[in-house]
């Protein structure tokens, strides 16, 4: 009898201490009704930014006339993907990081680039990714990226010059992922952005799960 496929969440837990970008919009859940002897049932209330924890940014984030999250496809966010540990890259991934991973028979590329996940504080020294990189697995056949960092981008670009990247190749991208606990190779990803409708981008519950 096989094994049952093994599944790694990849996921940050959405919480009151999540660290997010600055003066973007810090997560709260407020009970709004709380089980007793008048209510049967709690429910809370969500105060959240669309890039809170692990998310997908939709087109509209980085283009005035992109795509809202609710209109977006799911193929490219569900199938086999490669994970791979950058950690060496320095302050930029360029082509030549990636190169070595691009004949895998693997459409999604996701990259670990921390040594231990962020999960208490923000850092703006995170790794990015260049704008010749996106072109280099665009030409390979990838139709999505992640990554561990908050963003393909600097924090301090005006630019968005990655982003604008996977805008002309009609990519998508995950950002905000966990790969602590994830050994390279290649993993089924199943990552659906909420149906958010106008939303820039919309936070995902990202999960792999080991192939046969």
């Amino acid at each position: 009898m096989a094994a049952a496929p093994r599944i790694w969440d990849i996921s940050q837990p959405l919480r009151p201490d999540l660290p997010v970008w600055l003066g973007d919009t810090p997560f709260e859940l407020t009970r709004t009704w709380t089980i007793g002897d008048d209510c049967p049932v709690n429910v809370a209330r969500l105060t959240l930014s669309t890039h809170s924890g692990s998310h997908a940014d939709a087109p509209l984030h980085y283009h005035a006339d992109g795509a809202a999250s609710a209109d977006l496809a799911l193929e490219p966010y569900l199938g086999p993907c490669q994970v791979v540990d950058l950690r060496g890259a320095g302050a930029v991934v360029r082509p030549e990081h990636v190169a070595p991973f691009l004949a895998v028979d693997a459409p999604r590329l996701l990259l670990r680039t921390y040594d231990r996940f962020p999960q208490e504080a923000w850092r703006d020294d995170f790794t990015s990714v260049a704008a010749a990189t996106i072109d280099a697995i665009a030409a390979a056949g990838v139709v999505l990226i992640g990554i561990d960092a908050p963003s393909l981008d600097p924090q301090s670009s005006k630019s968005m010059d990655a982003h604008h990247a996977v805008r002309r190749h009609d990519l998508r991208i995950l950002e905000g992922l966990v790969l602590d606990a994830v050994p390279p190779g290649r993993y089924e990803l199943i990552a659906l952005p909420l149906k958010l409708d106008g939303a820039d981008a919309a936070p995902v519950r990202a999960v792999l799960r080991s192939l046969p």
